[in-house]
C-alpha cells in the first residue's frame, strides 16, 4: 500500500475557518450505528485501530449513495460541527477490486489537525459520515462516485462508476467551544461576556477606568486536562482594548490557534496556566502584563487588554 504524510497534502486538504456553525448539545447529537446495512454488510473491517485496517470487500462494490458504519465507537468528545478540529488516520480501498489505494502513516502523530469541512472539496460525504462521531471511533465509509472529487478520481485512476471504501480512525477531537459548567462571578465595573448559540462570546466593556491589577475570572469550568505550559494549547479568543468597540483580534472569525506560553503576553499566559480544557476565562490585562508603552499593530501604547479565552484542547508537541 502506498503511504503518504498524515496531512494528505496531495489530496488538497485545507483547514477552513470556523464560521457560523451551530453547536448542538450532547443530547442532540446522535447517529445510527449503521446508515445502510445492505451496503455495509459487503465490507468487513478488522485489525487494531492503531494500525492500517484489514478490509475485506465483497467486490465489486457499487453504491449510489454514501453509507457508513461505526466499527468501533469511541468514548471521547463528539464531532458536533463540520468545522470542529480533529486528528484522523485514513485508509482508502477500491470498491471495484478491494485493493488498497492509499493510507496515512498510522504512526501515532497527533499534529496533523484538520476539520470535516476541510475534506469536503475532495470527499463531500465525510461531513455526514463524521457527524456526531466520537474520539476513538473507527468508521467504515462506502463512497459513491459522487462522493469523490474528479481530481482525486483522476489521481487514483478510478473508473467512471467506481466506488471507494474509506476507513476513518478518529484519533483526537477538539472542543468547538468551552463546554464547562457556568461559574458565578461578581465584580462591579468589569466587562460582561455574552454568548451566541454556537458558544461564540462577545464582550461588553463598561464605561470608566480599567482595573490597575490583572483580573482573571473563570466563566466556565471545564473538566479536561490541566494547562501546564508544557504543551501548546489550542484556544479560541477575542481580544479588545479597554475603551474600544472593535476587537483587535478574534480567532472565531478564522479557526482556533495553537499558543505557547512564550508566544503570548504574560497576562494571557498567566490567565490560562493552571486552567482546564473546556474552560472559558475572562482576563483583564494591564499594560505592564500586556504590551506596555509600545505600539503593537492596532493596539495603542499603554493599553489595557481584555480577553475571553476558550480552552479547547492540548496540542501534541511538534517533533524536532
Amino acid at each position: 500500500m502506498r503511504k503518504i504524510p498524515a496531512a494528505l497534502v496531495v489530496l488538497g486538504l485545507v483547514t477552513v475557518g470556523l464560521t457560523g456553525c451551530s453547536l448542538p448539545g450532547a443530547s442532540d447529537c446522535s447517529r445510527p450505528a449503521v446508515s445502510d446495512a445492505d451496503v455495509m454488510d459487503l465490507i468487513d473491517v478488522t485489525g487494531d485501530t492503531d494500525e492500517v485496517p484489514d478490509v475485506d470487500i465483497y467486490a465489486p462494490l457499487h453504491t449510489s449513495e454514501l453509507a457508513y458504519e461505526d466499527v468501533v465507537v469511541g468514548e471521547g468528545t463528539a464531532i458536533t460541527s463540520p468545522d470542529q478540529l480533529i486528528v484522523v488516520d485514513l485508509a482508502f480501498f477500491s470498491g471495484e477490486t478491494g485493493d488498497p489505494i492509499v493510507a496515512t502513516e498510522y504512526n501515532g502523530d497527533l499534529t496533523a489537525v484538520s476539520a470535516p469541512s476541510g475534506w469536503a472539496t475532495n470527499f463531500p460525504g465525510f461531513e455526514e459520515a463524521l457527524d456526531c462521531a466520537t474520539e476513538g471511533s473507527r468508521i467504515a465509509v462506502a463512497l459513491s462516485p459522487d462522493d469523490v472529487s474528479d481530481k482525486v478520481r483522476a489521481d487514483w485512476s478510478l473508473g467512471e462508476d467506481e466506488s471507494v471504501v474509506a476507513v476513518i480512525d478518529v484519533r483526537k477531537v477538539y472542543l468547538p467551544a468551552a463546554d464547562g459548567a457556568n461559574q458565578f462571578n461578581s465584580g462591579f465595573g468589569l466587562p460582561t461576556v455574552v454568548r451566541a448559540p454556537d458558544g461564540r462570546p462577545g464582550l461588553i466593556i463598561p464605561d470608566g477606568a480599567p482595573p490597575t491589577e490583572p483580573v482573571v475570572q473563570v466563566l466556565k469550568k471545564g473538566d479536561g486536562p490541566v494547562v501546564t505550559g508544557e504543551q501548546p494549547v489550542r484556544v479560541h479568543y477575542t481580544g479588545v482594548v479597554w475603551g474600544e468597540d472593535e476587537a483587535f483580534e478574534n480567532t472565531w472569525e478564522d479557526f482556533p490557534v495553537s499558543v505557547t506560553m512564550d508566544a503570548v503576553v504574560s497576562g494571557f499566559a498567566d490567565a490560562i496556566e493552571g486552567q482546564t480544557v473546556g474552560s472559558q476565562v475572562l482576563v483583564v490585562v494591564p499594560p505592564e502584563q500586556g504590551y506596555g508603552d509600545e505600539q503593537h499593530a492596532a493596539i495603542p501604547p499603554g493599553s489595557t487588554l481584555v480577553y475571553v479565552i476558550d480552552i479547547l484542547g492540548l496540542d501534541a508537541p511538534q517533533e524536532g
